[in-house]
């Protein structure tokens, strides 16, 4: 073999090893579910640290920026079908694993050549550390807590508005371009009616599916029951309490959900406003990520139960 193909055959060798490792990795964290790590920074942004320190430390300086990027780009390949519903969580996070590995990895690399721009970049070290831990024992730099609200103007009463809402609405297709990217589960159906205290909605989801052989859709569902109902003749505010979920349980705990309309000269403006608590870290990357989808689903919300005020359902 010429001298000069020994760094690429050692580099094409490094990243078959690293694809395996991680696969093996990834086969063990979705069979065990250790801790839950799956859901920490320890895996968004601990995991392709080190696989970008790994080809750091073995490869060519020039070189191992892409080597890294390319091992975690079939690294992420491979992780989609082990992590099932986790899949939605790696493609958001896809920006996240791309980063902290060139990030990682062009640290590493002035480190490893000495001088002044070596001890600068060793700064940002116990920082990546930090980070890199959040979540795994329950830490958390932001709040975990969240409130996602969408709004809109009915050209309606607000008896219309009241109506649609005692009503199981018919579902279609999100119109915001997030929501149809990332496979998120969307609702299908619901049953249940009424805006009283204790009157319940069973939403439909789009079923889960697996890689598995043979294996059947499973269906998904969200459970609620109106815990609190003020209707008066210019507008109104029912509260719903999630009592089980199935659809989104593995992104976030979804709390409750709450409606509140009232007439103005221009229709019934009609709110409604998704509590949650975020369950992925780390926060500062998966904060503002959930905060916004979770503020598009009430949108979608509004606008689905207002067409339906409308009767155009």
């Amino acid at each position: 073999m010429p001298r000069n193909d020994v760094p690429s055959s050692r580099a094409r060798w490094l990243l078959a090893g690293l694809v395996l490792a991680a696969f093996a990795a990834l086969l063990a964290l979705r069979i065990h579910h250790w801790g839950g790590l799956d859901q920490t920074a320890l895996f968004y942004v601990g995991l392709p640290a080190t696989i970008a320190l790994l080809v750091v430390f073995t490869v060519r300086a020039r070189s191992a920026v892409g080597i890294a990027m390319a091992g975690t780009t079939v690294g992420l390949a491979l992780a989609g079908p082990l992590l099932g519903e986790g899949l939605v969580c790696l493609l958001v996070a896809a920006p996240l694993i791309y980063g902290v590995v060139a990030l990682v990895a062009w640290v590493a690399t002035l480190v490893l050549g000495g001088g002044d721009r070596s001890q600068h970049a060793l700064l940002s070290v116990p920082l990546l550390f930090v980070l890199a831990l959040e979540g795994v024992a329950g830490t958390s730099l932001l709040p975990r807590a969240g409130t996602g609200e969408g709004r809109t103007v009915v050209s309606a009463p607000a008896e219309n508005v009241a109506a649609a809402l005692a009503a199981p609405p018919e579902y279609g297709a999100p119109d915001a371009l997030f929501l149809r990217a990332v496979p998120f589960p969307r609702p299908v159906s619901a049953v249940g009616e009424g805006l009283e205290v204790g009157d319940t909605r069973l939403v439909r989801f789009t079923p889960r599916r697996t890689l598995r052989s043979g294996a059947e859709p499973t269906p998904r569902h969200m459970e609620l029951r109106i815990v609190e109902s003020e209707i008066r003749g210019d507008g109104g505010r029912v509260v719903f309490e999630v009592v089980e979920d199935t659809a989104f349980a593995n992104w976030m705990d979804m709390r409750r959900a709450e409606a509140v309309w009232r007439a103005e000269d221009a229709g019934t403006r009609l709110t409604w406003s998704i509590d949650y608590e975020r369950t992925y870290e780390p926060s500062w990357y998966f904060g503002p990520i959930q905060s916004y989808a979770t503020g598009l689903a009430a949108e979608y919300l509004a606008a689905t139960f207002g067409s339906a005020a409308l009767g155009d359902s």
